[in-house]
This record gives C-alpha cells, sequence and structure tokens, in this order.
C-alpha cells in the first residue's frame, strides 16, 4: 500500500497548511473561549492580591501555546499583559496568526516544532486547546514528557481537553482514564468541569482542566 500524501497527514505540516489555506477550520472559534477568559482573569487576580500583601511582584504571567493556529487566543492573553510565546509548525497558520495579532503584539510568534524549539525562559502556563487532539495517538506519551519538560515544579498545563473513543481523526479523542495515565506521572489534576461554549466539532465532549506540575 502507498504511503498517504503529505497533505493527508495530521503529524505533517502540510496537512494543516491545506486546511488553513483553504479555511477548513472548524476548530477556530474567532475568539478567546470564556473559561480562558476566566481562567486568565482569576490568575492575574491572585498575583494582583499577593502584590497588595507586600510580596515582591511576580514577572507578568509566562505562557506557551502550542498549535496556536489562528493566534486570536494567543492575541488576548498578550493583551491582558501575558507574556506569550505562541507556536505552530504550518507556516499557514502562523501567515494568519500575525495578521490577527496585529502590530500592537508584544510576545513571540514562532514558526516551530513543539517537540523540538529551545525556549527562552521557563513557561508558567502550558494553554491546550485543540492541540493533543491534533496529534495522532503515537505522539501522546512524547507530548506528556514534553509538557513535563517545558513546565517547572508548580507550573500548570491548562485548557480544554477533548474525550472521546472514537479511533478516526483529527480530532483525535482520548478517553479520561488515558490522559489520567498520560500526565499522572508528572503532574495532578486541579480542576475539571464541563466547558459552556464549545464549538460544534467538540460540543458535548470537551472538559476545561488544570494540570499542576509536581
Amino acid at each position: 500500500m502507498s504511503e498517504k500524501p503529505a497533505c493527508q497527514r495530521p503529524e505533517l505540516a502540510d496537512f494543516w497548511d491545506h486546511r488553513f489555506r483553504g479555511g477548513v477550520t472548524p476548530w477556530d472559534a474567532g475568539a478567546a473561549p470564556l473559561e480562558l477568559r476566566q481562567f486568565a482573569r482569576d490568575y492575574v487576580a491572585t498575583s494582583s492580591d499577593a502584590a497588595a500583601a507586600a510580596v515582591p511582584a511576580r514577572h507578568p504571567p509566562r505562557v506557551l501555546i502550542p498549535g496556536c493556529g489562528s493566534g486570536f487566543d494567543a492575541a488576548y492573553l498578550d493583551r491582558h499583559g501575558w507574556q506569550v510565546t505562541a507556536l505552530d509548525f504550518s507556516a499557514a497558520a502562523i501567515e494568519l496568526a500575525r495578521r490577527v495579532v496585529g502590530q500592537s503584539w508584544r510576545g513571540t510568534l514562532l514558526a516551530a516544532d513543539f517537540f523540538s524549539f529551545t525556549p527562552a525562559a521557563p513557561f508558567d502556563v502550558v494553554y491546550e486547546r485543540a492541540f493533543l487532539c491534533a496529534l495522532p495517538r503515537h505522539l501522546w506519551s512524547e507530548y506528556a514528557h514534553r509538557m513535563a519538560d517545558l513546565l517547572p515544579a508548580g507550573g500548570q498545563l491548562v485548557g480544554y481537553f477533548f474525550f472521546a473513543g472514537e479511533l478516526r481523526g483529527p480530532p483525535f479523542g482520548i478517553l479520561p482514564e488515558q490522559l489520567e495515565a498520560l500526565l499522572t506521572p508528572g503532574f495532578v489534576r486541579r480542576e475539571d468541569r464541563a466547558v459552556s461554549d464549545s464549538l460544534p466539532v467538540f460540543a458535548g465532549r470537551e472538559r476545561w482542566q488544570v494540570w499542576q506540575r509536581l
């Protein structure tokens, strides 16, 4: 059997270039979702409380957004004072993200591979949305190891996780027990709740979770 062309293999950038250039992006909300906005507000509020108690101010929180796509979530966090590193290995996604984040953008936008790029500094948060479910299952273990490497003790992997049992994808669904097995060697789950504004492609099958690095 002949190998699939690159535009049909989701582990390759060509697959995603083809979809971004064709406007086939059902995972794209066109705006930052509710749970992310709430998380950003609460995270900053906690830092502000510490400053009010005469604790030396922390640096603005550093966040990594792998598979940033069109960049709406990255733009939102940047506007709210976060130090954002957004990356995607799709050149077409990065072209779109550059237009979305605009000239006021202060963050870092990288055309890079999540599994091999070298960060300039440690991250406080890694934000997950439609990234794990874009990865074929044979990359899941590498995803978990990479997340553990990128976050120091106390750092947080936060975001939307797509739970489903179907084998075909993307999106590639994961079962709750599979995600737990992937992450619990290095993380503990601190939050888990239903999502109120899912896109149709994820509706009823995603949850907002916060995992803290041990």
